[in-house]
């Protein structure tokens, strides 16, 4: 599947897609490597690479379209994007939209938090009214360049107002003309599975898997067996990441030397395979004296 193919054709067909969560380019070309069919460019991952914090509304507009723009350059894969509340009101989806889609989104999530919003897995979180986001979906329908590009409309409201408000307030979205549905923090199987009979098939829904959150961890196979066309696992690759980091600077701390974790990295050869070092330089070597 390519960048510009309808990956909502795709989600409509089994199997359930999974889209690791990435958050540059190296872990954008990592898992499209790898095989996946979609990515996730997650908002908590840059909080938590770029700035070092948690997923409380930190990160900006402008820092997730960068991110997104740099891992366009590398992939082909489709990529979802955590768009968080779209930055402001209505119009704030607008310009969201128009920028994320620029830079080369395949799909747009938005959802009902009010500003500064949080991890849909933290405690505290606070909604905008019903009305409210149904104007948000409206603007970013009405704003994107591409039918093609997907909108995802995410509720948070199981954890604030309880779930059958979640259900409601998903349907109400539906109606407001979003592609796909994103009922966040879901508490037990048993909640995943009401949310697939409630809707049955009607429209894609999504689901979120988090190590250690809220809503219990399943395979991609339940998941769609519970109606789901799309699972995410957004954070899962930067806690990997941490915990690899951190024995690899204890290491080093302890030893003065890398030499105890040289069998969990690769070498400068290997990293330069990766990357594709040797065909880049001759590929820049050809064009020398203005070579074609």
């Amino acid at each position: 599947m390519t960048v510009n193919s309808g990956l909502l054709a795709r989600i409509k067909r089994p199997p359930i897609i999974v889209a690791p969560g990435v958050y540059d380019a190296l872990t954008a070309s990592l898992a499209a490597d790898a095989g996946f069919e979609a990515l996730y460019l997650s908002g908590a991952g840059i909080a938590y690479t770029k700035l070092g914090r948690p997923d409380i509304g930190l990160v900006s507009m402008s820092e997730v379209a960068d991110a997104l723009s740099h891992m366009r350059e590398r992939v082909a894969t489709p990529i979802v994007v955590d768009a968080d509340t779209g930055y402001g009101n209505a119009l704030n989806v607008e310009r969201t939209v128009r920028l994320f889609e620029r830079a080369g989104a395949n799909a747009i999530q938005l959802e009902d938090q009010i500003l500064p919003k949080r991890c849909g897995h933290l405690a505290g979180k606070e909604l905008v009214s019903t009305l409210e986001m149904v104007g948000k979906i409206h603007a970013a329908v009405d704003s994107r360049l591409d039918r093609r590009t997907l909108i995802i409309a995410r509720t948070d409201a199981v954890a604030v107002e309880g779930f059958n408000a979640a259900l409601a307030r998903a349907q109400a979205y539906r109606e407001a003309g979003a592609d796909m549905l994103f009922i966040e923090a879901p508490k037990s199987r048993d909640d995943l599975a009401r949310i697939g009979g409630a809707f049955d098939g009607a429209i894609p829904l999504m689901a979120n898997m988090v190590e250690g959150g809220a809503t219990p961890v399943l395979p991609a196979s339940e998941l769609q067996a519970l109606g789901f066309s799309l699972v995410i696992f957004p954070g899962g690759i930067v806690r990997a990441l941490a915990l690899a980091a951190r024995d690899f600077y204890t290491t080093l701390a302890r030893d003065g030397t890398s030499e105890a974790f040289r069998n969990r990295m690769y070498d400068f050869d290997g990293l330069n395979q990766l990357l594709g070092t040797a065909d880049i330089l001759a590929r820049g070597k050809r064009y020398d004296g203005g070579g074609r």
